[in-house]
């Protein structure tokens, strides 16, 4: 991002005054300037997004040409990472792809080392804070006597075949063994 003079001026002078330990208010002149200031700020960093957006689109057009757009593929691609872009996986396997030419090859040594770089960084960022985890019903918990007494707590909601004294069956009782299937009666046979 580049700054007129004039801008410069009005930044410096901005930065100057934030930095002062007197709470003298800017005049009018200075808050016009500073409102300006931050008008071509944002203006700036619109247009940067837009670039940015409108040489992904590029890249990708670029990319879903290949091989016919070898050159201004890599030339496309080395700008956007000269620009911060991280190289995503479609980037690396086009570059595997062209790894012949060594434009393509140094671009896809540099493209690898961003991209490592990339994933080691989302990795080693602390995670947010786990919540902690509340025991089920029923269950023990240091100081459980406190926590039923918690009007924040929700009470659990009984069921109507909820029966605390009766015992859980087993799996016998439940599915009770397989007899084996009787003859028929002989009776029927005498036939022959």
């Amino acid at each position: 991002m580049a700054f007129g003079a004039d801008e410069l001026h009005v930044l410096r002078r901005s930065l100057a005054h934030a930095l002062q330990s007197s709470n003298a208010p800017l005049t009018a002149v200075e808050v016009q300037d500073c409102l300006r200031l931050a008008a071509s700020v944002d203006d700036a960093v619109q247009e940067a997004g837009r670039l940015r957006a409108f040489l992904l689109a590029d890249l990708a057009r670029y990319r879903a040409a290949l091989p016919g757009s070898l050159s201004g593929y890599l030339e496309l691609l080395q700008d956007a990472l000269a620009a911060g872009y991280e190289p995503v996986p479609d980037d690396l396997a086009a570059l595997r792809a062209l790894r012949a030419n060594p434009v393509a090859a140094a671009l896809l040594e540099r493209a690898q080392t961003i991209a490592e770089r990339s994933v080691r960084r989302r990795l080693s960022m602390t995670p947010a804070p786990r919540t902690r985890l509340l025991t089920l019903a029923g269950g023990t918990e240091a100081g459980g006597a406190e926590k039923e007494n918690d009007p924040a707590r929700p009470k659990p909601q009984s069921r109507p075949d909820d029966r605390p004294g009766r015992p859980v069956p087993t799996p016998g009782e439940v599915f009770p063994p397989r007899r084996k299937p009787t003859p028929p009666p002989e009776a029927g046979r005498a036939a022959g």
